[in-house]
């Protein structure tokens, strides 16, 4: 059977890792028909946008995406095409697997974790207001007038928007993702001890949801502990469901765990469409040298196979990945375990991963 999916290869290291998991990809045997298409910087050369209009309709046509990585401004600039990818296509759940393979060079044992962040709302929803702009004046004399909470005349304002809806919606999908997976337990992130009527409506909401799983052990943990917790102990932890904002924050503390963003896997999944990428950024210093470690592109691949039902073909790939990470002999700098050891690149990682494939 021949899949047709969505290629993006994006900014920066984006092309290498994706033309490195596509070359695996077809060694694993299972046959697809790419449409390749642009987002990012390079695209608003040739469109005038970051997200084209072609891009969206690719997807929404083929249901799946492989997608690198792409470059989002910080503080300037056009707004995070990630950001706007998941809210076209409601996308509401970024999954993102935190399991240390072994041979990855960390100073923990025993790590495997599920990142569930709701990706639709929050304060990524992109509601702000620039200082000393009209909204921002009307905005503040709103909260003052019916808070009686000063709000300084030259601040900038983001709105954080928590809905029951989205709510229930993304700890269902943890809870039923823990279930099909034998996963134990399930852990609802917050701070509801502050924020009451935002943080605290998604605690309500993953306590409710939570008694139509008894069979799931569960456990609400206040955001800033469970930073703490992570880095002390972070056995104790299965599946983590988690707004927006903390969901980035902590899915990246987690890859630290793991050896980095290059071990760090991810996808964007919606009703019945599913974009998989690398958690990791851009990287555009890096962007031709042939040095960044694929291997958070080939595991969401993995991630895409599963997600197609290729699991033999998921299965293969995610042990062959697994063996040359295990041998250290064939990895990127990142992945090396002593200062003596010489690493090689994108291209010779991926035909190690190749030629583990072929053997087996």
């Amino acid at each position: 059977m021949q899949h047709n999916a969505t290629l993006i290869p994006g900014d920066g290291v984006g092309p290498e890792v994706i033309e490195a998991t596509r070359r695996v990809l077809a060694a694993t045997g299972v046959k697809f028909n790419w449409d390749i298409v642009d987002a990012g910087e390079g695209a608003i050369k040739k469109y005038g946008t970051p997200l084209p209009e072609a891009t969206l309709a690719s997807i929404r046509k083929n249901k799946i995406a492989l997608k690198g990585p792409v470059t989002t401004p910080v503080g300037t600039g056009f707004r995070s095409v990630n950001v706007a990818l998941r809210q076209s296509l409601d996308l509401y759940a970024c999954l993102r697997p935190c399991r240390l393979y072994p041979g990855v060079p960390t100073r923990y044992k025993d790590v495997n974790i599920i990142v569930v962040r709701e990706n639709t709302e929050d304060l990524y929803a992109g509601i702000e207001f620039e200082k000393g702009s009209p909204g921002a004046a009307k905005l503040i004399k709103l909260c003052t007038d019916t808070t009686g909470c000063k709000i300084s005349p030259d601040s900038g304002i983001s709105i954080k928007p928590i809905s029951e809806s989205a709510s229930k919606r993304i700890v269902k999908f943890a809870f039923d993702y823990a279930r099909a997976n034998k996963r134990q337990k399930v852990s609802a992130i917050h701070k509801a001890n502050i924020m009451k009527f935002s943080d605290g409506l998604f605690l309500s909401c993953a306590r409710e949801v939570a008694q139509e799983y008894p069979d799931i052990a569960f456990e609400d943990v206040i955001v800033d502990a469970l930073s703490m917790r992570l880095v002390r102990s972070p056995e104790e932890f299965d599946v983590l469901v988690l707004p927006n904002l903390y969901g980035d924050i902590m899915s990246d503390l987690c890859a630290g765990l793991i050896g980095g963003l290059g071990m760090a896997p991810g996808a964007d999944i919606g009703n019945n469409i599913a974009v998989f990428e690398p958690t990791h950024g851009s990287a555009p210093k890096y962007t031709g040298q042939n040095k960044t470690n694929p291997a958070a592109t080939m595991l969401s691949a993995v991630m895409m196979l599963r997600y197609i039902n290729e699991q033999e073909a998921a299965d293969r790939m995610e042990q062959a990945i697994a063996d040359v990470l295990a041998e250290g002999i064939f990895v990127t700098y990142d992945m090396k375990r002593g200062t003596e050891e010489t690493p090689v690149g994108t291209s010779q990682m991926a035909n190690a991963v190749i030629a583990r494939l072929i053997a087996k």
